[in-house]
């Protein structure tokens, strides 16, 4: 699955202001001690997580950006290494097979909106990996199945529910975690001994260009997942659309006893 710079441009102010900052504090003070700092960025479209994280951690950085698309790699390069001492290089390919010896000599792996995507085996395998190179995994963004929208209304549920079963789909062979992501990561890694935080990290949304342009595609997909929904759809997305929407993420930090 690949996504337009124009979509993660849109969103990323959102993501920036949602995801949490207890837990970089928490990275901190983990990696108090080690500068320079070698973190791996998996997915990282165009950078949006590196350059809402460097300065938050400070000293000097390199970053290996990870993505399918060279596009987005190109761009993510580009702005990334932008940064006061900042330096990134990139990686292009299917980071479902990274393993501990890929991770070898990093500080800190990272992504974001990334783990609903895959698979329970390759989620167990992304934990295994980053547990056995003793690597902090810092996973954020991660849907959580959930919307709040305000005014509420009876078609709600059925909207979501549709949703979350998309997400939940078969591609290729694939069975996606979808919402179920948050918890098996979370388990993944606690069956490994890791030390698990998580935190909420909720898009805040008001009848914006983020909010129309996102209930597109959820919309889309609940019918495409439920046709009954289709003819609710159109209306139901004009009246959403001026909604106020509270889209739920859960954030999970990962440390292993290693570390």
């Amino acid at each position: 699955m690949t996504f337009s710079p124009e979509w993660l441009a849109l969103r990323e102010k959102a993501d920036a202001e949602a995801r949490s900052t207890e837990l970089v504090d928490v990275v901190r003070a983990t990696l108090v001690n080690r500068n320079p700092l070698t973190i791996r960025d998996l997915g990282c479209g165009t950078g949006s997580m590196g350059r809402w994280l460097a300065g938050r951690l400070g000293g000097v950085q390199h970053w290996v950006l990870h993505d399918r698309d060279p596009r987005l790699l190109a761009l993510a390069e580009a702005g990334m290494s932008a940064i006061e001492n900042v330096t990134a290089e990139t990686r292009e390919g299917d980071l479902t097979a990274l393993t501990a010896t890929d991770l070898a000599g990093a500080d800190l792996v990272t992504c974001s909106a990334l783990l609903d995507l895959l698979t329970a085996d390759e989620m167990n395998a992304l934990a295994v990996a980053c547990v056995e190179a003793h690597v902090p995994a810092l996973f954020t963004l991660s849907v959580a199945g959930r919307i709040d929208f305000d005014p509420a209304e009876p078609l709600d549920a059925a909207f979501q529910d549709a949703f979350n079963a998309h997400q939940r789909r078969g591609v290729d062979g694939r069975r996606l975690l979808g919402p179920d992501a948050p918890a098996a990561a979370e388990e993944a890694f606690a069956a490994l001994g890791a030390s698990v935080r998580t935190a909420q990290s909720p898009w805040r949304l008001n009848a914006d260009a983020l909010q129309r342009e996102w209930l597109k595609g959820w919309v889309g997909a609940a019918v495409e997942q439920e046709p009954a929904l289709a003819a609710e759809a159109p209306e139901y997305l004009r009246r959403r659309s001026e909604a106020s929407a509270v889209v739920h993420h859960v954030d999970l930090l990962a440390i292993p006893r290693a570390v």
